[in-house]
């Protein structure tokens, strides 16, 4: 989120409250890269994590004169996001859930050798970076969206367990038991079949073929490899306990900025006339 001080938030708030499209614009603006990330590792994939941060912002839009500043303001959009995300059937995974024994199955058995080059002379390394990227945002999915929830928080924006219990509608202690056996859950995994973070046979460079047929990767839309990485995006993550020892185990959860179309949507909607409709019943 960007740098503002909380009265200075609050301010932008009430003003965008009460109708001040700039305010908005810059509220919205300063969530749009935290709202892409969590929709990004919710859901696996950047064309899915767009289309569902647009739904978020205008929720966050449409419901900002109910915030009272009770919580922080990331807290309060994270818990909008989280709600919206728990329940979004329109992504990928959603039509063609994963499993651990899945994705396990997968890189035990599949044939990679038999298939052709279908890299279209883009670089093996750059292919390569791009599969484990996805790859590791893919097995995500892996788990139930609870336990995604819990390990994202966690794992990615180390919040808090506190705040994250709030979030979740759990206690603190709970949360931190869950993410504990969760990320040893993945960390076994990734041990286990990964032979780039682990010691398993699975190694990118030998895959990306079989990736690119399997519609995984696609060497014309790189999206992992030419997404901007993302300045640290959340206040709470200094706050976070040591819970365990495996926070290395999860280099891989970097983040990103939010493609330049999502600013473009909010500046658009808000010169739109959807805004005056939304705006007036904000109002009311």
């Amino acid at each position: 989120m960007n740098s503002f001080t909380n009265e200075e938030l609050q301010n932008l708030i009430q003003k965008a409250s009460a109708g001040d499209k700039s305010s908005l614009e810059t509220v919205l603006l300063s969530v749009r890269d935290l709202v892409f990330n969590l929709s990004l590792r919710m859901l696996g994939s950047f064309p899915d994590a767009e289309d569902a941060t647009q739904d978020i912002l205008l929720k966050v839009m449409t419901h900002l004169s109910s915030f009272k500043g009770e919580s922080s303001f990331s807290t309060w959009v994270f818990r909008i996001a989280i709600n919206h995300l728990k329940n979004y059937k329109k992504h990928m995974f959603a039509q063609f859930p994963l499993s651990f024994e899945f994705y396990g199955n997968d890189i035990q058995n599949a044939k990679t050798e038999e298939i052709p080059d279908l890299t279209q002379n883009v670089e093996q390394a750059i292919l390569a970076e791009e599969l484990k990227l996805s790859c590791t945002n893919v097995m995500l999915q892996c788990l139930d969206t609870e336990s995604r929830c819990i390990f994202i928080l966690g794992t990615m924006f180390k919040v808090d367990s506190r705040i994250a219990g709030d979030i979740l509608g759990i206690t603190p202690e709970a949360y931190r038991q869950r993410l504990s056996r969760i990320r040893k859950k993945m960390a076994d995994f990734l041990t286990e079949y990964c032979g780039e973070y682990g010691k398993g046979k699975c190694h990118c460079t030998e895959r990306i073929n079989y990736a690119i047929q399997n519609h995984r990767i696609h060497p014309m839309q790189l999206y992992f490899h030419t997404a901007v990485p993302a300045q640290d995006i959340l206040d709470v993550k200094e706050a976070m306990e040591e819970i365990d020892g495996l926070s290395q185990e999860f280099s891989f959860c970097k983040t990103y900025q939010s493609p330049e179309s999502l600013k473009q949507f909010i500046k658009d909607f808000l010169n739109g006339t959807s805004f005056s409709i939304v705006g007036n019943s904000q109002k009311g």
